[in-house]
């Protein structure tokens, strides 16, 4: 059987420690994408809403569970043994009977009970245009062809094209291809974009999809458009909702989506396809979820907490020995299961239990499921890679080596880091010179000395690609010997660099530049507080006491006075990159304290963004801009880069609609025009900041991802462009302890400096491991949310309810979302959970509004009217779910205070 990867005992211990008052802010920059200058797109929030969808008012009408499990990783080898059985609980037979009698009485409202799930046949097969070579044969990326004794079952899904008629289809631009996206809240929505990405090609159900998974390759042939879906949350579809608590939710009243397609507009529908073949399976096929016993059955069901991810049939045999005789006990135990088989007769998929990983709502549990799911993987390094580090320890630099190198021992040379950073790979230094002009150095660890292309510790860090960071630990990319010792740029050390230096002006123009090997020896790990209050207050005198162990070549005070400068000159760069059109869009980030010992969270705050990182974020930026030219230069069809394209445009032109309808100036037309907009349209009274966070996050569903790609394979420059830096060339460079494609550029930097580093490499090679770094920064991105949502859960269930202000970001038909203030978290509230039942009074021109009656306390008295749209000030309350780790926003009732306040909007 194969095995699942097993969490280290010795990564294990790699967690985090307790952070004090002062440290709060500080938390671990490399968990940031501060330092990227990426903008990237933020969930869906919006719907589409089929033609003939009655299923889809009774799912709204379900509390639903925010199954947020975004998987986007590839096949592994993923199994073990039989599951051991947790600790008995002691439950006896006639317990188990009360608990039948219980279920009885009080339905469970486990996910797969509150609303369809995927492999339930509620779907109707979806019917695609004949291919004039239509075939019964699946493709090579579907194992599971029909077998024999199946031809008397109901096909539920269409057979796959062949390759070659997906060849045809593709050239002759009858198909489209993509990567699905599937909404993890309506799992019954997913995407792919267009091939001008202008705009998404709707998948509408489970049959749609073709047994595709979130994440995967797939190929789509668009139906015709008469069975294309009418998008209601276009903003000329919106409606007006009056909701009444007292009115019988069956008299809910809708618009009549029976209505032909002719009436709508055109820029109402949507382009509606279907999967016909899975190109690549890039969803790891593993989920994590409960047993279900089927009696008389020889195998059970397995249900996912992850909707997207179907229900799956595992044998017996897989599960633990006494699964059978006492179910019971397994009812809160967390596994792991791995499809391994979907065919096109079944609502099931076919799949094999892997590991029992422990009781849900256990942070480690959760934690290695988590993990499992997205293909990160966490096991000990082989003696193989370790066998590639040096021997001798302490380690030295060889005399050779040092040869080779500009010496910058002498140098004030220094990090700014977060104050429980371990792994630190950037380093300052900025001088001033006799003109009155700047020397000014960024200094990246030479990860690339240590990693030798082509052994085995390259391949292991290529295919991990990423350090995944988690709340409570990090899964780094190589051994903690090279990450947190000999690359780590401590303190009082020689260590090898790459370094970039220039000469600048005080104003922050650039009048040379220097690329070179180079070994520094860092005079003081500064962490982000210390850094902050020497900008805070210029004119103090710092004394050791205050500051970590300083080498005494280099005065405090001359310490400072670098700072100082590097910060004087930062804020001359950020100014001329936002004057030139640059972009950034903040988002509310959650940090957390933890307890030593148990790892538990015991307190959460809002991360933040002050001068001292904007200090660092600023040369960073500076140092790979100037790296991408470099290598670009010597290397224009092998270098790798990174480019953002410009948002969707359709959904750029839809939010554009939305805020003239809210009154809202805002000007899209650019990254440039949008960044100035963010900061003057939103007014200046005390909640102004607040729909800055809104407006923010409806400015980012648009955004696409930033991608790393090879020059030789895109052949026009003007793709090349970096949307939200607004930059030509860009790249990474600073970070390659974390990031593989760093040490990839570090390599072709190197050849261009010298003849004895050839980077033999070819453009189609850079581009395949530039599309694996792509798949894997996603899959960290989506991991450490998910790690960060857990531990909130967490909270909530230890330390709730928690009531917190809110503003609304969307409304929808009986829901709308909110921005929790207090903890920058984004939760949909249901109506009739919070408040009643509904229904549907009229239309009142284009704003999407929900009209809330409430029930006065004084019967005598009259109800009391609550607006709900885009801005509206609520207040919640955040309180656990029965569920493990979930939790719920429940809306709590306005007070007269709260009316005055709660419809705060932008000025007309």
């Amino acid at each position: 059987m194969e095995k699942l990867n097993s969490r280290s005992a010795h990564q294990d211990g790699e967690r985090r420690q307790g952070v004090t008052d002062r440290q709060r802010r500080g938390q671990r920059r490399d968990t940031t994408t501060s330092q990227d200058g990426d903008i990237e797109s933020g969930e869906e929030l919006s719907s589409l809403i089929p033609i003939d969808s009655n299923k889809h008012q009774k799912q709204q009408q379900k509390k639903n569970k925010d199954s947020n499990r975004d998987v986007a990783s590839k096949e592994t080898s993923l199994f073990v043994g039989r599951p051991q059985s947790p600790k008995k609980a002691g439950t006896s037979g006639q317990e188990q009977e009360k608990a039948k009698k219980f279920k009885k009485k009080n339905p469970p409202k486990h996910p797969e009970e509150e609303k369809p799930r995927e492999g339930t046949g509620v779907d109707t097969p979806v019917s695609r245009p004949k291919s004039p070579h239509a075939s019964a044969t699946n493709s090579p990326a579907d194992k599971s062809k029909n077998k024999g004794g199946r031809g008397s079952k109901k096909q539920v899904f269409e057979s796959y094209m062949t390759s070659e008629e997906v060849s045809h289809g593709l050239k002759r631009g009858e198909l489209i291809q993509g990567q699905l996206r599937i909404n993890p809240k309506k799992y019954h929505e997913a995407f792919i974009p267009s091939p001008d990405d202008t705009r998404d090609i709707f998948l509408d159900g489970i049959v749609a999809r073709n047994r595709a998974l979130n994440g995967d390759i797939v190929v789509v042939q668009v139906l015709p458009q008469e069975q294309w879906k009418v998008n209601y949350t276009h903003p000329s579809l919106c409606k007006l909702h009056v909701l009444n608590f007292g009115t019988n939710f069956s008299e809910l009243c809708y618009y009549n989506r029976d209505e032909p397609i002719s009436k709508f507009q055109k820029s109402t529908l949507t382009d509606t396809g279907t999967v016909v073949y899975i190109v690549e399976k890039k969803h790891s096929r593993a989920a994590t979820g409960f047993l279900k016993f089927l009696p008389e059955k020889p195998f059970a069901m397995f249900s996912p907490m992850d909707h997207r991810v179907p229900r799956i049939n595992v044998p017996l045999v897989d599960c633990p020995e006494d699964f059978s005789s006492r179910p019971g006990d397994y009812t809160n135990t967390l596994f792991i299961c791995r499809i391994t088989n979907w065919a096109a007769d079944s609502n099931f998929a076919e799949g094999r239990l892997a590991k029992t990983l422990g009781q849900a709502g256990e942070i480690e549990p959760e934690t290695e499921g988590i993990l499992t799911e997205y293909d990160v993987d966490f096991s000990e390094f082989s003696d193989e890679v370790l066998d590639c580090l040096p021997k001798n320890l302490p380690w030295t630099i060889p005399p050779e080596e040092m040869s080779k190198r500009r010496d910058l021992r002498k140098e004030c040379i220094f990090t700014i880091d977060p104050a429980t950073a371990r792994d630190l790979d950037d380093a300052l230094s900025c001088k001033q010179l006799p003109d009155g002009n700047f020397e000014v150095g960024v200094h990246i660890a030479d990860v690339s000395y240590f990693v030798e292309e082509g052994n085995a510790l390259d391949a292991i860090a290529s295919q991990r690609a990423t350090s995944v960071y988690l709340v409570q630990k990090v899964i780094p990319m190589l051994p903690r010997l090279l990450c947190e010792e000999l690359c780590s740029l401590n303190p009082l050390t020689d260590r090898l660099t790459f370094s970039v230096i220039w000469k600048i002006t005080p104003e922050g123009k650039i009048l040379s530049e220097w690329f070179g090997r180079s070994v520094i020896r860092s005079c003081v790990k500064l962490s982000y507080d210390h850094a902050q209050s020497m900008i805070e207050d210029p004119e103090k005198m710092f004394s050791a006491e205050e500051l970590p162990p300083v080498d005494p070549v280099h005065p405090i005070d001359e310490i400072h006075q670098a700072v100082l400068n590097l910060h004087s000159i930062a804020k001359n760069l950020r100014a001329q990159r936002f004057s030139g059109g640059a972009l950034r869009l903040d988002q509310l980030k959650l940090s957390f304290t933890l307890d030593k010992e148990t790892m538990m969270p015991q307190g959460c705050y809002i991360y933040q963004y002050r001068d001292s990182n904007k200090l660092v974020e600023e040369f960073m930026l500076l140092a790979n801009i100037a790296t991408a030219h470099h290598i670009h230069r010597k290397f224009p069809e092998l270098a790798l880069l990174r480019r953002h394209p410009p948002p969707k445009a359709k959904m750029v032109d839809e939010l554009q609609e939305l805020c003239d309808q809210l009154g809202i100036k805002i000007d899209l037309s650019s990254a440039g025009t949008l960044h100035k907009s963010l900061n003057t349209a939103l007014g200046d009274d005390k909640y102004s900041s607040a729909r800055k966070e809104v407006l923010t996050h409806m400015c980012s569903r648009p955004m696409q991802m930033a991608l790393y790609f090879c020059t030789g394979v895109l052949k026009n420059e003007q793709l090349f462009k970096h949307y939200a830096l607004n930059v030509p060339l860009y790249t990474h460079f600073t970070s390659p302890i974390r990031r593989y494609a760093d040490i990839i550029v570090h390599r072709l930097l190197a050849s261009s400096l010298s003849a004895y580093h050839l980077y033999k490499k070819t453009h189609t090679h850079v581009e395949k491991q530039a599309s694996h770094c792509n798949d894997k920064k996603t899959m960290s991105k989506r991991v450490q949310e998910l790690s960060s949502e857990l531990f909130f859960g967490v909270f909530v269930k230890e330390c709730g309810p928690l009531d917190s202000e809110a503003m609304v970001m969307g409304v929808l038909d009986q829901s709308f979302d909110v921005l929790v203030l207090r903890y920058g978290v984004q939760k949909r509230i249901y109506c009739k959970v919070s408040c009643g039942s509904l229904h549907l009074q009229g239309t009142v021109g284009k704003k999407s509004e929900l009209t809330l009656l409430w029930t006065p306390e004084d019967l005598e008295e009259p109800p009391t009217e609550q607006v709900i749209s885009v801005f509206t000030l609520v207040e919640v309350q955040l309180k656990a779910d029965n569920a493990p780790m979930k939790y719920s926003a429940v809306l709590k009732r306005p007070d007269n205070s709260h009316i005055i306040y709660s419809n705060l909007g932008i000025k007309k």
